[in-house]
């Protein structure tokens, strides 16, 4: 994608099962679990790269002894940083006595993060809030085992200050306005009440109190603490969760915007965002792997007890399609094949727009996500090419000279990498103008492969989401090739809403689709659909968020998507550029077709999945029309 955008972020969890001493006999290592932890952690690193944390819980531990570590990084290669410090706590073990290192029981009782219950996170800041404050996981601490809490996800609620109130309301006091405290705080309180029902109940029994801490950590009702807690929340999540005592869970949100994978067998539970994490991490096949179902919580009891409950009643599933467009890796079987899905779909728009003029054109793709979605231009490509040459060679109206069939079968497309981004290169200068110089030179080209002024140029995006750097670099760049004509290619829809579910996509002014619209309405004489809006927008967010609807979609609705196609292409058009510049979007039908089970599409459709997106959309509205430049939510 040639505008960054952040996506807000990745877990890992791990249960072993079994005694750290079975894994210390079997695979040589009583770190098995934390060499593990790494290896998802890294294989989810696209994920977030502002910041990581790590926290380990062991089981069974005396009284006085510590059970709980958490360690969090905001270095520039944070998940190396959190390992190597880990990684330190062995060295002297190692030099002075290296035998403790097999001894799985002593490192237990005497070394830090060697537990049982493993979980890892990944960040990536949104909004300026990049501190080690706001790296997962969070702690909520106490002095009675079962009512610890830890937690780390991937997440946005749309209805803070509504869970905010409740909180009040509970006599609880949080110390700042963030989704994350308000959903550890909702948690922990419902986590207390357990403990307190419980506990009054075996006080009554007449059990000690030490058999009390004991049958409340046996007898924790996790789905019930989870069903309690996310009764209000209005947002996207997949949030992971580990209890003082060790029981654990990962919770998916009821429409499954963000995704969570889990395996199970007898040595170990592991759950993680993406399942090519799981597969390579443990070397398991795919189809082993299971998908946390929508509204539905995997439970691990300290027991090892392995459940998936339904916590929430699931609504209509509408997985975050930009999860298979361009955040989640490329090595899961279903994504790759649904990338190259969307760039073949693509291709008869793409050949109508070069007239099916193969000799005069060239194709390419932005670096570095694009280049799946080249593949499978490439494949409709080839696909046209056998279809023109058998269509010529059993034609039965023509007589073919041994000439013309050399032709025929000479003819092919012109496959070319044009663009290549060269990802060492930092804009380190703080001045605006030098910046932008810089900016222009974070990709470069390949010279002498473009006819001059004869050849048309093709080249594939995973989406436009800005076209800030398609503007300052990108075009300017390979209008240096002198072609007559460049094509961007967009394989997917054009990004006409905000995100309010994890995405980086918050304010209205930054998309250039919605640049489009405005500058439409202006021209055409249709200004008093922008003050409309606005009024209706305003008017809406004093009404409960069930009752909004999204008024924004009013903006877009006068002009078909290919007028807001013509329009970008003039905005991301840099002055001087001598080659005629169009731009091409994929269709939300289209994107339906290839991505068929993940149809979360409210970036591009309007079309929210909880009714806390509509009123983060209007009050995104309200925001850009005032000049507010913060986010809606």
């Amino acid at each position: 994608m040639s505008d960054q955008i952040k996506h807000e972020c990745g877990i890992a969890f791990i249960r072993l099962l079994k005694p750290l001493s079975y894994y210390q006999k079997k695979y040589g290592t009583a770190l098995y679990g934390l060499n593990k932890l790494y290896l998802l952690m890294e294989k989810q690193h696209n994920r977030g790269q502002d910041g990581a944390g790590i926290a380990t819980i062991k089981l069974d531990m005396k009284p006085g002894s510590r059970y709980i570590s958490r360690y969090r990084s905001m270095a520039q290669n944070a998940v190396a940083d959190i390992f190597g410090y880990v990684q330190n706590k062995f060295v002297n073990i190692q030099q002075d006595t290296p035998e403790l290192m097999a001894d799985a029981e002593w490192l237990k009782q005497n070394v830090s993060f060697i537990g049982e219950v493993l979980m890892g996170h990944l960040r990536y800041g949104t909004h300026g809030k990049n501190s080690i404050e706001n790296c997962h996981p969070f702690l909520r601490q106490n002095n009675w085992m079962t009512r610890n809490l830890v937690i780390a996800g991937n997440f946005n609620m749309t209805n803070v200050d509504e869970l905010l109130e409740q909180l009040y309301e509970l006599g609880q006091h949080p110390k700042e306005k963030a989704d994350t405290v308000t959903v550890l705080e909702k948690i922990g309180h419902f986590l207390d009440d357990e403990n307190q029902e419980l506990f009054d109940t075996y006080k009554k029994e007449g059990l000690s109190n030490v058999e009390i801490t004991h049958k409340i950590s046996e007898n924790l009702d996790v789905e019930k603490i989870l069903r309690r807690s996310a009764k209000n929340w209005d947002g996207g999540y997949t949030i992971c969760g580990i209890v003082g005592n060790g029981d654990a869970f990962v919770m998916r949100d009821p429409a499954g915007i963000r995704p969570a994978f889990y395996y199970a067998d007898e040595e170990i539970v592991v759950a993680a965002s993406e399942r090519p994490a799981i597969q390579t991490a443990f070397n398991i096949p795919r189809e082993l792997i299971k998908e946390i179902e929508p509204g539905n919580a995997l439970i691990v009891k300290k027991n090892g007890k392995v459940t998936e409950e339904n916590y929430r009643e699931p609504s209509e599933k509408k997985a975050c399609s930009f999860e298979r467009i361009y955040f989640s890796r490329g090595s899961d079987a279903d994504i790759y094949q649904e990338r190259k899905q969307l760039g073949r779909l693509i291709l008869p728009q793409v050949l109508k727009a070069v007239d099916y003029d193969l000799k005069n054109t060239v194709f390419s793709f932005i670096p570095n996500t694009a280049e799946v979605s080249f593949y499978g231009i490439i494949d409709g490509l080839n696909e046209h090419v056998r279809k023109i040459q058998k269509e010529a060679l059993l034609n039965p109206e023509q007589t073919l000279t041994p000439e013309a069939i050399e032709e025929v079968l000479d003819l092919k497309p012109r496959i070319e990498k044009l663009a290549i981004k060269d990802v060492k290169l930092r804009t380190f200068i703080t001045q605006d103008a030098d910046r932008s110089e810089m900016v222009a030179h974070v990709y470069d080209t390949t010279y002498g492969i473009i006819n001059n002024h004869q050849d048309t140029l093709v080249a594939i995006d995973d989406s436009i989401v800005r076209g800030t750097t398609l503007k300052q670099s990108i075009i300017k760049i390979i209008d240096r090739l002198k072609a007559k004509k460049i094509i961007i290619v967009s394989s997917a829809p054009q990004i006409r809403y905000p995100d309010c579910y994890g995405i980086d996509m918050s304010k209205m002014g930054e998309f250039v689709a919605f640049d489009a619209a405005i500058r439409l309405l202006k021209e055409r004489g249709l200004e008093h659909i922008i003050e409309e809006v606005y009024q209706q927008c305003k008017a809406s967010l004093d009404l409960p968020k069930e009752e909004i609807v999204n008024h924004v979609k009013a903006i877009y609705k006068p002009f078909e998507a290919q007028e807001i196609s013509d329009k970008i292409a003039e905005i991301i058009t840099p002055e001087g550029i001598n080659a005629e510049v169009q731009v091409i979007y994929q269709t939300l039908e289209n994107l339906h077709a290839a991505c068929p089970a993940h149809l979360g599409d409210w970036y591009f459709s309007g079309d929210y999945p909880t009714p806390g997106g509509n009123k983060v959309v209007n009050k995104a509205f309200v925001n850009w029309k005032e000049g507010n430049n913060q986010r809606a939510y």
